[in-house]
């Protein structure tokens, strides 16, 4: 099945990238979540048009990383969110919360692509999120869940 990319997909390919998957691939995973749609003509002259998009949204090279890693460690990042009496969420952080939070005490704009919530964060307390700037530049970004 040849694709398109829309968004960046690990192991495959960045936004624009013609790909050629697996039937069942493309079909349950990637067209589903709209990380991808099929190569038509037509959609081959959009190829130009995504790249674009995903350019003004993306980290621009190393030294952009780099600079982006360096406010990121300048950060102190609170994510409220709703809890018991006992410390336990009701729910999880999610990569959008920590997004919202990350803006809000000031930072750069992140897409929630690229922030990795190792597991589950259910509970209050000091926990460690994964941040993707670059394939080279990867920080440990530290957060402080409240109740709200």
């Amino acid at each position: 099945m040849k694709l398109i990319l829309n968004a960046d997909v690990p192991n495959l390919g960045a936004p624009g990238d013609i790909v050629e998957v697996k039937d069942g691939y493309g079909r349950n995973y990637l067209l589903p979540r709209k990380l991808a749609v099929v190569a038509t003509r037509g959609a081959e002259k959009q190829v130009e048009q995504i790249r674009r998009a995903q350019k003004t949204r993306e980290i621009r090279d190393l030294g952009h990383a780099q600079q982006v890693d360096s406010q990121l460690r300048n950060l102190n990042v609170t994510v409220p969110a709703k809890a018991g009496d006992n410390g336990r969420l009701f729910g999880s952080v999610t990569p959008t919360a920590v997004v919202e939070a990350v803006k809000a005490s000031g930072g750069p704009t992140l897409d929630k692509r690229i922030v990795d919530v190792p597991g589950h964060i259910k509970t209050l307390g000091k926990h460690q999120v994964q941040v993707r700037l670059h394939p080279e530049v990867t920080t440990e970004l530290p957060i402080a869940v409240v109740a709200s």
